[in-house]
């Protein structure tokens, strides 16, 4: 099967469908393992995903130096074969840090960059447009990634609405939880996409008229993950709720503090290389490494893959 048979046949822009946002594996001394990160990527779309999000908070760019940082990004570029299905990640304490990212993502030839609010303190709505605005400037679409726990940043629905109006995103990651927020979003600025930012809330936001997930999971279940986004999106609850409930114990993960080192385990259990992550982030113990280890063999045992 190619990847033209698995990757969602109606795809419209490059920020549609699955995107992985992936993790990064790294060799034994600490460096980046770039050639296993190439064969993560390739191996994600020849299973059903459409893309890949380099350099997300689940890539560990926190604790990547810059030349890592921007070689992450030309390795998932050549591997994808097609730079459309590379959204990058932008993420920086500066809004100048943020747009020469995003420069660096054109440069590499990606389709799209995934960019934080201001999060380096509490940021006003000016400071958040003005962010975005600059961002913008380096000529790829933007799709603005609202994570209030981490960012202390809400991108509330009216908020957003401005910046699309503005020209400055394309389409939202959606992280809050709050589901009853596409509603709104669709009210408010009808052209923005909603893209499920969250791996647990992908029922209800695909019912809710998402068109693309920015995802955790697949990185260790690509296939599974697939066909339930795709039975999602088409509206057929009686597919896809039944494997929602089975890979649930393990989505619910992408929403916790442990989602890297959650995500890396489920990856090694499956026959990936997940591996360890970068200082500060340790390695699961005690109920929390057993929960994520009984939920991922219970799937496996199941046959999803």
């Amino acid at each position: 099967m190619t990847a033209a048979d698995v990757t969602t046949p109606d795809r419209q822009a490059p920020w549609h469908g699955i995107m992985v946002a992936t993790a990064l594996p790294f060799h034994e001394d600490g460096s980046v393992d770039y050639d296993a990160y190439a064969q993560h990527v390739a191996w994600l779309i020849e299973n059903g995903c459409d893309g890949v999000v380099p350099n997300g908070s689940l890539g560990e760019y926190q604790t990547l130096t810059e030349a890592e940082r921007a070689q992450v990004v030309k390795v998932a570029v050549e591997a994808a074969g097609d730079g459309s299905r590379v959204m990058a990640g932008t993420a920086a304490y500066g809004s100048a840090d943020a747009r020469r990212w995003a420069e660096q993502a054109a440069e590499a030839g990606c389709g799209s960059v995934l960019q934080l609010p201001p999060n380096a303190f509490r940021a006003d709505r000016d400071a958040v447009l003005a962010h975005y605005a600059e961002v913008a400037k380096a000529g790829l679409p933007v799709v603005a990634y609202n994570n209030p726990y981490d960012t202390r940043v809400d991108l509330l629905p009216p908020l957003l609405a401005e910046l699309h109006a503005a020209g400055h995103i394309v389409a939202v990651k959606e992280f809050s939880g709050d589901v009853r927020r596409a509603y709104e979003i669709a009210e408010l600025a009808p052209g923005l996409d909603l893209l499920i930012g969250a791996d647990d809330v992908l029922l209800e936001l695909a019912l809710a008229g998402a068109v693309g997930w920015i995802a955790g999971y697949p990185n260790a279940l690509p296939r599974a993950c697939a066909e339930l986004y795709r039975s999602a999106v088409a509206g057929d609850v009686a597919a896809a709720l039944p494997r929602y409930k089975q890979l649930h114990a393990l989505l619910r993960w992408d929403s916790k503090t442990e989602f890297v080192q959650a995500i890396k385990l489920s990856m090694d259990l499956a026959g990936r290389k997940g591996g360890a992550c970068r200082a500060p982030r340790t390695a699961l113990t005690g109920d929390t490494l057993r929960a994520v280890t009984l939920a991922t063999e219970k799937a496996l045992a199941e046959g999803l893959r």
